[in-house]
């Protein structure tokens, strides 16, 4: 088959990781692939361009990419397209017919709507609901990367929750890195190891690491470190928060790493704080390296991938207090990393791929 891939752009989050990923997989069992992005632009573009055709609609606002889309699918006549996020996974039906041009179209959704648009107002909840229920009718398949997500968007659309697939995003076991990559790690962090806390994500508010700087703050470990993975809107204010609760000494802002396997091999313990998630591929990141786990009980992924608290432990959510006794808790405790690492060979990319084609097929 000729499959296209529909994101908005290849900026280093989540959802456009389990793309190229599944982009990787995809080619390997013998597909053309192609990325079809609203605007070419991102951490991840030069990785897309190096392996696969990337086409960019050029579009500047969203209400342009229908009729864009629809050219690029009399144009090019791929067999199936894959679109991800709303509001891509209810134009691309739409610009399927459109375009006159038959393909199987897949949606697949990375995050609880109902969450990520909480406070956005009733007219734009009703968009969401109106536009969810009419396009996701239009595809062949719907995916949700979680069950919370598949329960989320099923309520929202007011579609029968059995005709959403539910797959877990693929992340793959990356190599071990090497002494060069180890050594850059460590000389980030400063400190030896004990007391060493890893956060790896996009620095918004969805993540809630206010939450986390000041749980840290809370920790009596004078010698612990915390080390922010990622970029994004938050970090100056973050900043600030680290120097008025006195730990700015404490705190390292590390920036987006393409690849942050090496910090996760450095680290004692990675902590998630968000408010919620469709997912969550760091936890999975984390447990791929045997590195153990702290993370909120948010909807809808941690759970479902920590299977409820046997592989690591989950704290209630805005709840600042329980996240620091239970980092407190974790950083006393013997892991067995192997355990864990086994664990994350569940979410292997090619299971996930095969469940798309099956889809497709």
């Amino acid at each position: 088959m000729k499959i296209s891939i529909l994101v908005p752009d290849l900026r280093g989050g989540g959802a456009e990781r389990v793309n190229i990923d599944l982009a990787h997989e995809f080619f390997r069992a013998g597909h053309d692939v192609e990325f079809v992005l609203l605007q070419a632009r991102g951490e991840l573009l030069a990785e897309a361009e190096a392996l696969f055709s990337v086409h960019d609609l050029a579009c500047e606002r969203i209400r342009y990419s229908p009729l864009a889309l629809a050219r690029y699918l009399r144009r090019h006549r791929p067999d199936a397209l894959i679109a991800a996020m709303w509001p891509m996974t209810v134009l691309a039906p739409l610009a399927a017919r459109f375009s006159g041009h038959a393909c199987a179209v897949l949606i697949s959704e990375h995050n609880t709507l109902s969450e990520q648009y909480r406070g956005w107002g009733r007219v734009h909840r009703g968009i969401l609901r109106l536009s969810t229920a009419c396009g996701y009718r239009l595809a062949k398949a719907r995916v949700a990367v979680s069950e919370g997500v598949s329960c989320d968007i099923a309520l929202l659309s007011g579609i029968n929750k059995n005709r959403f697939s539910v797959i877990h995003n693929p992340v793959p076991q990356r190599p071990v890195p090497n002494l060069e990559k180890i050594s850059e790690a460590e000389s980030l962090w400063g400190v030896p190891r004990g007391g060493r806390i890893l956060s790896v994500g996009s620095l918004k508010a969805q993540k809630n690491h206010d939450l986390l700087v000041r749980s840290f703050a809370q920790l009596e470990r004078p010698g612990s470190r915390l080390m922010l993975v990622g970029q994004g809107g938050e970090e100056v204010r973050l900043q600030k928060l680290s120097r008025e609760l006195g730990i700015h000494d404490q705190v390292i802002f590390a920036g987006f790493h393409r690849d942050p396997t090496p910090f996760y091999h450095t680290a004692d313990l990675f902590v998630v704080s968000s408010n919620y998630e469709g997912f969550g591929n760091v936890i999975v990141e984390a447990l791929s390296c045997g590195t153990p786990i702290v993370s909120t009980n948010c909807p809808s992924g941690p759970a479902e991938i920590l299977e409820n608290g046997k592989y690591g432990s989950l704290v209630p959510v805005g709840d600042g207090a329980a996240l620091a006794d239970a980092m407190t808790a974790s950083l006393k405790r013997d892991h067995s990393r192997k355990r864990l690492s086994a664990r994350a060979s569940y979410f292997s990319p090619s299971v996930a791929a095969d469940k798309y084609l099956k889809l497709l097929g």
